[in-house]
Formats: structure tokens, C-alpha cells, sequence
């Protein structure tokens, strides 16, 4: 909020203590934060993760990852099948 400092370190801690309570949303955003921070490889299992969660948006991530061919056919396989189950 205004007037408020920001804590990146307070709120990655907090999204990551979502993340393994199951919070899909906060999975994602984990795999963004490593995305934009060039941790390709971990940002990916994120997304994997939330897709699997039920993530909507992490599904466009790996379809646009996989057409890239940084997800290999198998591991968008699994996620989509685990995304519609």
C-alpha cells in the first residue's frame, strides 16, 4: 500500500508457504518470480506444478514453453491429463 515498504523477500517467503499448502495460484506466481529471474528449469516445474493444480494459466505457459521446445511432449502430457482429471 502507499506509504508501505515493499518486502520481495516477506512475499516470495509467503508465496512459498502457499505453494506447498496447495495454493495453485501462488505456484504460478513462484514460477513467474523464476522465469523473470532466468531459473528457466525451476520456473517449469512451477508451472507443471499449478497446471497440475488446475492452473488454467500455467496450461498457456507450457503450451507456449512446449512450442519452444523447453517442455518435452511427455511432461505436457502429464500436465494436461492431471490439469483435466
Amino acid at each position: 500500500g502507499k506509504g508501505v515498504e515493499k518486502d520481495g523477500g516477506k512475499a516470495i517467503h509467503y508465496l512459498e508457504e502457499a505453494a506447498i499448502g496447495g495454493h495453485p495460484i501462488a505456484r504460478h506466481r513462484l514460477g513467474l518470480i523464476e522465469w523473470n529471474n532466468g531459473n528457466n528449469e525451476r520456473a517449469l516445474k512451477h508451472f507443471i506444478i499449478a497446471a497440475r493444480l488446475g492452473e488454467n494459466d500455467s496450461i498457456k505457459v507450457l503450451m507456449d514453453a512446449f512450442r519452444n521446445g523447453l517442455v518435452s511432449k511427455d511432461d505436457l502430457a502429464a500436465a494436461l491429463r492431471a490439469h483435466q482429471a
